[in-house]
């Protein structure tokens, strides 16, 4: 199964750039110029804004939607409600990013409404999944997460776990910079989200989207003198990145 996943994920690499796919990303203002960069080098077209008046018209024109809560201020509160109600309406996929619910119970009460909501996958920490589960972020409790939720979860971390409740694989590429510069995370849950947009199992799209940073952070370790050019060489990477590069460095089991 982790050849096939391996080979059907690498795919999706060219799969984006072929299409470019819209990714509307509500996020937050620290990793806005890096997620959008990211989404650049993969070969998708990003769009970031949070505005009442234009948010419905870039959600209904984009493929798919990323909902991040790293910044819950008023103004993103209500364009998630927009844009969560014309995802529905038009039939988009979306994406959750909890960031930082385990900080905040009313932000992690907000995630828990809108994980009822259907996203295709949730992408987040350890200590992110035990708070919108409310336990131990145990392979066994994300199993039955995905399951109720009719959804893939996507716990990043040293190594990855990725479920859909009868599937379930381990990503064990990466480095260590990917937890030393800000906002990584929030990038990776964007390429899940162009992953999405262009393939119709979210099981691989989520898959795809977390090797695919995993491995673009593997080579720009080699070359980054520090967290600080990591952040550079990591966009490179992730622009020079080909299926053949995937299937060769993917560690999964």
């Amino acid at each position: 199964m982790t050849a096939d996943l391996v080979a059907r994920a690498a795919s999706l690499v060219a799969q984006v750039r072929e299409r470019r796919p819209r990714v509307h990303c509500i996020t937050n203002t620290v990793v806005q110029e890096l997620t959008a960069n990211v989404l650049l080098a993969a070969g998708a077209i990003p769009s970031m804004t949070t505005s009442a008046e234009e948010i419905g018209y870039f959600v209904s024109g984009a493929d798919v939607l990323l909902v991040n809560l790293g910044t819950l201020d008023k103004e993103r509160r209500d364009a998630i409600e927009i844009a969560l109600e014309v995802a529905r309406d038009d039939r988009i996929p979306w994406i959750l990013d909890p960031v930082l619910i385990d900080r905040s119970e009313p932000r992690a009460e907000l995630a828990r409404l809108i994980a009822l909501q259907e996203p295709r996958v949730v992408r987040g920490n350890a200590a992110e999944f035990g708070a919108l589960m409310q336990t131990e972020p145990t392979p066994e409790a994300l199993d039955k997460f995905a399951l109720d939720h009719i959804t893939v979860a996507a716990c990043t971390g040293a190594v990855d776990l990725v479920t859909s409740g009868a599937k379930r694989v381990r990503i064990e590429s990466g480095h260590p910079y990917m937890a030393q510069v800000t906002g990584i995370g929030c990038a990776e849950s964007a390429l899940v989200a162009a992953m999405v947009a262009v393939e119709d199992d979210e099981f691989i799209a989520a898959a795809a989207g977390l090797l695919m940073t995993s491995i673009a952070g593997e080579m720009a370790a080699e070359i980054a003198q520090g967290p600080g050019s990591f952040a550079v060489a990591l966009i490179d990477a992730i622009a020079k990145i080909d299926a053949e590069t995937i299937a060769a460095k993917a560690r999964v089991r």
